[in-house]
């Protein structure tokens, strides 16, 4: 069942009305937000853990719960908010459009999320491709300092808060969080081994969360309409809406707000226009981002659009960003292209990711071509658990998971052309 559009958060997700101050403010942000900020520090994370809110940015930790993690303030150190819209992964524009069209929305989320761990200044990390988004942003910054909506006694509330926009140099690794912190303290983008996690020694070894661009986006939202109107929407443990991305071979590629749960085919039916030359003409699907592994047609006849749900059929909702694949495409070289993507962006820190995402390219490669034999597949899919799980970050599971799914649920494809080698 698909959601009702009152139920909507971004309500300007496609850019048809205005998105600067005055006309945000009449699309109901800004508003009461002081009365909010009144409730106290524990009731916005209270409210925020009624709502089941998950983090939009691909992994899906628990908000609320993240927050929790912050130490008791001293009244010294200082304490960070820090927002990741290095929106770097393949397929995945949700927050870019958020940016240019619903900028608002995220700096009133920054006011109320700093506020509820007790941070007085916040940063904003965009990719810096971003040129576009950055201008918007950084001009709903200033109308919100001309307003008295940030800086000191912010929207009235009696809380200082600063804001920042620091735009990045276009390394997908700083989209993980410690390599982002490490690349705003002017270093090179390199994980940090965890723990210590951010939430106590972050930026600058100070205290710090750093939320996705969506998640901060509909705290707002949340605190308006409760907490448990959030959790009404989607399946249990999987609540709320998110935006969904649906690209590649269907008529109508889009970004959509829809309920958590929404069921896969149904999503790319009603949204996506239908697969290109039908739904008989599906090949596969990677359903959140080029880092989960694929899924064939058989299971996208059922599955739904949520963490559990792609968690139990061996996937992951990720950032919810799908990736649609007819029977035209060579499934085995698209999967060698990403594995080259990952081998291009891995930070060369630890040796399994360094030479792993390049290997598995190779060999990708030689096998999309039908060169090699069937114990090269083995060989293959035993190096990706060699790679899944012995890095600092989760690049090198990244690069490991659509090598794993491809050899999954296409191994026939790659025995095939194999054969057809030798036969030639």
């Amino acid at each position: 069942m698909l959601i009702k559009d009152s139920d909507r958060i971004f309500t300007n997700l496609y850019g048809r009305q205005d998105w600067h101050l005055p006309e945000a403010k009449s699309r109901g942000d800004w508003d009461k937000t002081k009365t909010y900020i009144a409730q106290g520090q524990q009731w916005i994370i209270q409210e925020v853990m009624t709502s089941g809110l998950r983090g939009r940015g691909g992994a899906g930790f628990p908000t609320g719960k993240k927050w929790s993690f912050m130490p008791k303030d001293d009244g010294v150190t200082p304490r960070y908010l820090i927002i990741n819209a290095d929106e770097s992964e393949p397929g995945t524009c949700k927050d870019r459009d958020i940016l240019r069209h619903e900028p608002h929305k995220l700096i009133e989320g920054a006011l109320l999320s700093a506020f509820a761990i007790g941070s007085h200044t916040g940063y904003i990390y965009i990719r810096g491709e971003f040129y576009r988004e950055a201008q918007h942003l950084e001009t709903a910054i200033e109308e919100a300092y001309e307003a008295g909506l940030l800086g000191k006694n912010a929207a009235g509330s009696g809380w200082d808060f600063d804001l920042y926009v620091h735009r990045g140099a276009g390394a997908y690794i700083c989209g993980e969080e410690t390599a982002l912190l490490e690349s705003l303290e002017g270093r090179k983008g390199m994980p940090r081994l965890k723990p210590p996690f951010p939430a106590v020694v972050g930026l600058y070894g100070c205290p710090t969360i750093v939320n996705n661009v969506e998640t901060i986006a509909v705290v707002p939202t949340i605190l308006r309409r409760g907490g448990a109107w959030f959790a009404s929407l989607g399946t249990p443990d999987n609540t709320g809406t998110k935006i969904f991305c649906i690209a590649g071979h269907v008529n109508t590629p889009c970004n959509v707000e829809e309920a958590m749960g929404i069921p896969l085919k149904e999503l790319i039916e009603t949204y996506g226009g239908g697969v290109r030359g039908g739904w008989d003409n599906l090949l596969a699907v990677i359903p959140g981002g080029a880092s989960v592994p694929l899924i064939p047609t058989d299971i996208c006849d059922n599955v739904l659009m949520d963490f559990t749900s792609l968690a139990q059929c061996k996937s992951g909702l990720g950032t919810g960003a799908l990736i649609v694949m007819d029977k035209s495409t060579d499934i085995v070289k698209a999967i060698a292209r990403l594995s080259k993507f990952y081998m291009h962006e891995s930070c060369g820190q630890c040796t399994p990711c360094r030479e792993g995402t390049g290997w598995m390219w190779r060999m990708l490669t030689r096998l999309s071509d039908g060169i090699g034999t069937v114990e090269d597949i083995d060989l293959l899919e035993q190096v990706t658990y060699e790679i899944e799980g012995h890095t600092i970050c989760a690049l090198g599971d990244a690069a490991a998971w659509p090598v794993q799914g491809l050899i999954r649920h296409f191994r026939p494809e790659l025995e095939r052309r194999l054969g057809v080698r030798r036969a030639g």
